[in-house]
């Protein structure tokens, strides 16, 4: 139980801490809140484009894919805002270790197109619909992720 409960404890704690804005947070706190950011990891052919703290377990969004493919598998505790999800399958959470709901969306989907050309993706969670930013370098590295996964690529 305890297995399953405290990842989805700390995933909720990320979801809340993203949700809040960077503007409006005192100078204090900031230094002590862990920093979220994009991070692209290879395990073998599969890429993983994650959301979270760098060198932990902590995300709260990833996206994987194979090159070549069309579709990325979603996981996490927010949601992509007005992608078109497709084929949802019962699979194993990598965030969580637990079963879970793959939801697909198409590599080429405006909303992770924009986050490479823009630097933003909406999302939802359980505090509502929030932004979340990317550096010009996490820029680069989503170009880099979305390029790999790219139809033809193989």
């Amino acid at each position: 139980m305890f297995k399953i409960l405290v990842p989805a404890v700390a995933a909720l704690g990320l979801v809340a801490f993203a949700a809040q804005s960077r503007d409006t947070a005192p100078e204090a706190d900031m230094a002590a809140a862990p920093v979220m950011g994009w991070s692209v990891h290879h395990e073998g052919a599969l890429a993983k484009l994650a959301y979270g703290v760098a060198n932990s377990d902590q995300l709260a969004l990833m996206v994987s894919c194979m090159p070549g493919d069309a579709t990325a598998a979603v996981y996490g505790d927010v949601r992509i805002e007005g992608a078109r999800m497709m084929q949802a399958s019962l699979s194993i959470d990598p965030l969580s270790g637990g079963e879970a709901e793959e939801t697909r969306i198409p590599v080429n989907a405006p909303a992770l197109t924009g986050l490479a050309e823009r630097g933003r993706m909406t999302v939802e969670g359980d505090a509502g619909l929030f932004q979340i930013a990317a550096s010009r370098e996490e820029r680069r590295v989503v170009g880099d992720f979305l390029a790999y996964c790219a139809p033809g690529r193989a």
